[in-house]
């Protein structure tokens, strides 16, 4: 490891996502050294203060502390592959893969090295909804009820599925320790594309989960239901939770608490959980193992949808929406 005071990290990929990523480490006194292709991700790179730029991956130096990869998903499995025989931590943006096979080499290759990330594993909403699990303040969990509509998607090598559900699954491993089985999921959408779907997961404690890139209103809700009261997270309330407290009989006391939480920005906290890891701390959230989990419920879950339509992959395809 270097004995800089700043970590020296490698951040292959520097696009709309891979810019900001680039922003904090460099907060983070990081010095960053970028793999940028286009003309767009070299721009991203020179104007969020990358220390040095370069075309492809081999050309970074060769005793940087750790890496970063921010490419399209179904680019992961190519340059985790490459990036893993250098023997440095490596924190690849989620899902791990769009591929439970890709997954499966990816867990052989980077078991202890390798890391998802999962921002809202971060997220100081989501952490405080576990606090609230973990101390039974209200009482057992009974039910997780999940949202996250957009209109349209940024991303064009996988369909808006992969790239929202991760998210909740996420969130549900968080809460949970674990990923339920789907038990029944409808979506809209065919041909290996898909635009929105609905999920039912779990029986201890169920779990129903909708993403969408058809809706005109955007949209991030959590809700944790309970034995005394129900636990809301929305991002209309940003940095507050809701809580209705609920008498023992069921009914609603009309006793409502809007509780802060702290405003920390999850993709910074990630990001500073990494960097602790690389100096010898704990390591981050998720494991390559988690990120697999996640993949094979992706997979799973879309594959129940389209044997709940009757058509399999022959079904129609809704038009993209740009966004």
């Amino acid at each position: 490891m270097s004995l800089r005071a700043g970590l020296r990290i490698g951040l292959v990929g520097c696009g709309r996502w891979g810019k900001n990523i680039l922003r904090d480490l460099v907060s983070l006194d990081c010095e960053v050294h970028v793999v940028a292709q286009d003309l767009e991700s070299k721009s991203n790179a020179q104007e969020n203060g990358a220390h040095e730029i370069v075309e492809r991956l081999s050309m970074l130096e060769p005793d940087l502390d750790g890496y970063v990869v921010a490419v399209p998903t179904t680019c992961h499995r190519e340059v985790v592959e490459q990036l893993i025989p250098r023997g440095k931590p490596v924190y690849v943006e989620k899902p791990l893969t769009s591929d439970t096979a890709d997954a499966a080499k990816l867990v052989d290759l980077g078991r202890g090295r390798l890391f998802v990330m999962d921002k809202w594993r971060y997220h100081p909403g989501v952490n405080a909804i576990r606090d609230i699990i973990c101390s039974a303040r209200l009482g057992r969990l009974r039910a997780l009820n999940l949202r996250r509509r957009q209109w349209g998607s940024a991303h064009s090598d996988v369909d808006p599925i992969w790239i929202l559900l991760p998210h909740d699954l996420s969130i549900v491993l968080h809460l949970l320790g674990d990923i339920p089985e789907p038990l029944f999921a409808s979506c809209l959408g065919g041909e290996g594309w898909l635009n929105a779907l609905t999920v039912y997961l779990g029986t201890e404690v169920p779990v129903s989960i909708e993403v969408s890139s058809l809706s005109a209103q955007h949209e991030r809700f959590l809700e944790a239901v309970f034995d005394e009261g129900t636990v809301t997270m929305r991002d209309d309330q940003p940095g507050h939770l809701l809580i209705r407290y609920i008498t023992q009989s069921g009914q609603s006391l009309g006793e409502l608490e809007l509780r802060d939480v702290d405003g920390s920005l999850p993709l910074l906290l990630e990001l500073q959980a990494f960097l602790d890891f690389l100096r010898g701390g704990e390591p981050p959230m998720s494991s390559v193992e988690e990120g697999q989990l996640i993949v094979q419920r992706v997979e799973q879950c879309r594959k129940l949808a389209l044997v709940q339509v009757g058509a399999g992959e022959k079904s129609s395809p809704v038009e993209q929406p740009k966004q």
